[in-house]
């Protein structure tokens, strides 16, 4: 079973080990330093949140994100970041940690909805692909069955039961 919360302060390593592979996914370079000025701001939790998913007791995804405005909303949910540890794919954890992040939006008065982000979508199951890359606005519901993802207009769809990368950035909006 999938556990989301809060990182504790125990997490710190486990938490950079999932932030480095995040990073060296998208060949971003961060000096140490970086990650320990990240983690006072998650652990301060004024600018930017964290959540954590837990697989038997162990730290297996993160998801780093803020809130700001923007051009058409007072109030917008940015999910930045999203990694899921190799071991722990293909068992609900990405989904889990984007339910835990559009709680958190709801919680603000808005109803989340994803916009595929283009830089992300080689990493979306095939039916959110479709599009030719430009960002498309999914409402979120509940998770499928496993093994199945959601298609056009929100119908099931099989799929592949291997695991697939969780690593892609997704904008959460609400409108109030």
């Amino acid at each position: 079973m999938i556990e989301t919360g809060s990182l504790a302060p125990g997490d710190r390593a486990a938490w950079e080990a999932l932030a480095r592979g995040y990073k060296t996914f998208y060949r971003t370079e961060v000096p140490d330093e970086g990650y320990e000025t990240m983690w006072r701001r998650l652990r301060e939790g004024t600018e930017v949140h964290a959540v954590a998913a837990r697989a038997e007791g162990r730290l297996v995804g993160i998801a780093h994100y803020l809130f700001h405005s923007t051009a058409w909303t007072a109030d917008s949910c940015y999910l930045e970041d999203l990694y899921v540890d190799e071991a722990a794919r293909g068992r609900g954890v990405a989904r889990a940690l984007i339910e835990r992040v559009a709680d958190a939006a709801r919680e603000r008065g808005g109803r989340p909805s994803l916009l595929d982000h283009p830089g992300g979508q080689r990493h979306r199951p095939g039916p959110v692909r479709q599009g030719g890359g430009v960002p498309r606005v999914h409402p979120l519901r509940p998770p499928p069955r496993v093994g199945a993802v959601r298609g056009r207009g929100g119908h099931t769809v099989r799929s592949s039961t291997a695991p697939r990368p969780a690593r892609f950035h997704t904008f959460v909006r609400f409108t109030p």
